[in-house]
């Protein structure tokens, strides 16, 4: 079975097995003191051209809480989209390691965040009365798939920083959101003056795990005691670091992600064929966002998972992974033919 579900569906790339088999071999010092850890955040800062300070985590929630918690106090407020991952599907984790009042705000129709509605929301600065604003989280890719640019990337910063906030980014699919625009790592993330990055690896093909890379020094202060309260700290780090050693080296990262997101534009090229498909947000990533008729559910959920997004318009989600095919699409557009109407 091939699913289009998720990029979590998916298995693990075969060089990051190999990556994992060598860091198998010996004792290795733990907690991230390990000679493959230190090598690792090395190749971080010559890819981000940057000083940056790296933190390996064990899964998307715990980074997105160890950035957020890092550059906030429980008083405080941050601001998000409200189609974000840390809104609507991380439970109330991020609110209750944090303390913080998560505010969402009115995304575009595209999935994003823009300057005018987060300058609307930054109010009331110093009033003891009301939770103070300290960061702004996006996400890249966002929920829809779409691609934030540098320059609104850049614009956000700004504003963010303008009224003293952090910006963090959401990276679960950072990977695919830079092979879509062809760009550095860099230019999406420090360069564009984002502050914490949430950097996804499990969806890019790694077996498990996350890097939250700090390119703020003021954010340094506490992350490394913060690591350990919110218990991702991994006795075993070199088994995370390994993985993200595969992906950064030679851009290595760029085949996979480019792969799914090619794939989603096959699958798109096939479903805009069938008029009873209304495609519903650019597909710029590896996913796409389409409404179908409600009885095409059920037939198609057989043999190819996906979810159901918004109920009420029938709009469903498809992803690619970097393990899809095209013959798996040509299954999957096979199976469209002779639906009902």
């Amino acid at each position: 079975m091939k699913s289009f579900a998720s990029d979590n569906y998916a298995g693990v790339l075969p060089e990051v097995m190999e990556a994992l088999s060598r860091a198998n071999v010996d004792h290795a010092r733990s907690y991230g003191a390990d000679e493959i850890t230190k090598r690792t955040v090395s190749l971080f800062r010559e890819v981000f051209e940057a000083d940056v300070d790296v933190y390996f985590v064990f899964n998307g929630t715990g980074a997105n809480i160890l950035s957020i918690s890092s550059a906030t106090q429980s008083y405080n407020a941050v601001l998000c989209a409200d189609t974000s991952h840390i809104y609507n599907d991380e439970s109330s984790a991020p609110e209750t390691f944090t303390g913080c009042r998560f505010f969402a705000l009115k995304s575009n129709d595209h999935g994003k965040l823009d300057v005018d509605t987060i300058r609307e929301r930054l109010i009331r600065k110093g009033d003891v009365h009301y939770p103070q604003t300290a960061l702004l989280s996006i996400t890249q890719a966002t929920e829809y798939g779409t691609v934030y640019t540098p320059g609104e990337i850049r614009s956000m910063a700004d504003v963010a920083h303008e009224h003293g906030l952090y910006l963090h980014m959401d990276g679960s699919r950072f990977f695919n959101a830079a092979a879509s625009l062809g760009c550095r790592l860099k230019d999406i993330s420090g360069d564009a003056g984002v502050d914490i990055l949430s950097l996804g690896g499990t969806k890019a093909g790694m077996m498990y795990g996350e890097a939250v890379v700090v390119f703020n020094k003021e954010l340094s202060k506490h992350i490394a005691y913060k690591h350990k309260q919110v218990m991702q700290l991994a006795s075993k780090t070199r088994f995370i670091a390994a993985q993200f050693e595969v992906m950064l080296q030679n851009e290595f990262w760029r085949k996979p992600a480019t792969h799914s997101n090619q794939m989603a534009l096959l699958l798109y090229k096939t479903l805009v064929q069938y008029p009873q498909v209304v495609i519903t947000k650019p597909v710029q990533a590896n996913a796409i966002f389409a409404e179908i008729p409600r009885n095409w559910y059920e037939p198609l959920q057989e043999n190819f998972p996906f979810y159901v997004w918004k109920d009420s318009t029938h709009e469903v989600r498809l992803m690619c992974s970097w393990d899809t095919r095209e013959e798996d699409i040509a299954k999957f557009g096979a199976a469209l033919t002779g639906l009902p109407i």
